[in-house]
């Protein structure tokens, strides 16, 4: 494992984006258990894009203009959904006082759903990972399996530190409505910014 590969890695991963914005506001709102959890959705949202890249789907992705714009609207339709469902006070980042089994299913589906509706993950393991793997490799399906456990990994531990660093703040924050009516804003215009982020972004 190459330290190139791994500090690229890291920087692609702890740059701020909807998995990390959606995993901080998870702990803010729901606590530890919640960011956690979160993380590990957006984590498992990866998946898709890796079967995409090892099966051929993200070359049809970037070579056809109408698929990637279909998987990139259904994106930005999500996000603003998302940014919609945070101003609601019962909404996806509502503030729980104990854990509720049907929420944890909805941050799990929020978190996967994040992710697998972003067409640029495809592409990134189509462009990024082959930079790292030999072009005499006996084996280069293993080694991209290899390389993408390591970027999830990765993920799930960046994102998690996120989550339990917000959770951490929680009862300071909970206990003023105004300030969660801004964060809820906050949040919200975040979700909105990167929907339009995603809208004006090319193959």
């Amino acid at each position: 494992m190459s330290p190139e590969f791994l500090l690229t890695s890291l920087i692609v991963v702890a740059s701020p984006g909807t998995g990390a914005i959606y995993t901080i506001a998870a702990g803010l709102t729901r606590g530890s258990r919640a960011s956690v959890l979160a993380a590990f959705a957006c984590t498992l949202g990866i998946v898709p894009h890796l079967l995409a890249a090892m099966l051929g789907l993200a070359a049809l992705l970037h070579a056809s203009a109408l698929a990637f714009a279909v998987v990139k609207y259904a994106g930005v339709a999500y996000l603003l959904f998302m940014a919609w469902q945070t101003l609601q006070e019962h909404g996806a980042l509502s503030v729980e006082a104990k854990a509720d089994p049907r929420s944890a299913w909805r941050v799990l589906r929020d978190g996967v759903a994040i992710n697998v509706l972003n067409p640029k993950l495809s592409i990134f393991f189509v462009a990024f990972l082959p930079q790292f793997i030999a072009a005499g490799e006996a084996a280069p399906l293993a080694r991209m399996l290899e390389l993408s456990g390591v970027f999830m990994a990765m993920t799930f531990v960046v994102f998690a530190l996120y989550g339990l660093f917000a959770a951490a703040m929680r009862d300071k924050v909970v206990t003023r409505p105004a300030v969660m009516a801004w964060l809820r804003r906050g949040f919200a215009a975040a979700f909105v910014a990167l929907g339009a982020k995603l809208a004006v972004t090319e193959r």
